[in-house]
């Protein structure tokens, strides 16, 4: 298949060294990830040879990324996005709070951006808390339990909301929206990019937003593209 009509998802599934191309060039691998790559290079405004040429570049070279967490049991990939993904948004979401306000109380009056950009942030803390305890508390569990009945060759474990399908489905529209706030974020900050002259609380703010959104990209993709279709595809007795 040509690498130009192939979707951003199925490249980073396919190929895990792609993942870091598609960070440095800002290429949305999980949420946006059903884009053809064309499609994705131009929303990005990045020249799509570039992106294949350094994609090329990263599937020859050493292995440096990420594990390939699809060839792992599911409960071993659930520890993982809670231990790892859930922990770092749950302890970093205050910290980049904290120098929101600060940011804002010292250079807010000068810079309006500053006021929404933090009201965004709170829109994302205030989703985000909701979703991993939503997950944690109810699909994760079931998710494991499911493996291990099948596991066990055991009847399926009795769900509250019938299908797999119904709270992955929310889960991803709950992943599309705030896919959506992490675009306003970058937008508001111009790519992450302090004023001249800023202060080092101002580069702290932006360079720990731009950590936070390659974190929750990893994050998301661990799920949409990873967790949950091996979960459907587990209750249906494939997997």
């Amino acid at each position: 298949m040509n690498t130009t009509t192939q979707t951003v998802r199925e490249i980073a599934l396919e190929e895990p060294s792609s993942i870091r191309v598609f960070e440095s060039f800002g290429i949305d691998y999980c949420c946006g990830g059903r884009k053809p790559l064309s499609e994705a290079c131009a929303a990005s405004s990045v020249d799509v040879d570039a992106v294949i040429a350094a994609l090329e570049a990263a599937a020859t070279g050493p292995v440096l990324t990420n594990e390939d967490w699809s060839l792992n049991r599911m409960e071993e990939l659930v520890n993982h996005i809670v231990l790892s993904h859930h922990a770092y948004v749950k302890r970093e979401l205050p910290r980049l709070a904290e120098l929101a306000q600060k940011v804002v109380n010292r250079h807010g009056a000068n810079r309006a951006e500053l006021v929404e950009l933090q009201s965004v942030l709170a829109t994302l803390d205030e989703d985000l808390t909701q979703h991993l305890a939503k997950e944690e508390a109810i699909l994760f569990p079931y998710i494991v339990q499911l493996e291990r009945s099948n596991a066990e060759g055991a009847a399926k474990p009795a769900a509250c909301f019938g299908t797999v399908a119904s709270p992955v489905a929310m889960m991803t529209a709950e992943h599309d929206a705030a896919g959506l706030l992490l675009a306003k974020i970058r937008s508001l900050s111009e790519n992450f990019t302090t004023p001249e002259g800023a202060c080092p609380t101002y580069h702290a703010y932006y360079d720990g937003l731009k950590e936070f959104e390659l974190d929750l990209h990893q994050h998301i993709h661990l799920e949409n593209n990873i967790l949950f279709p091996r979960a459907i595809e587990a209750e249906l007795g494939k997997r």
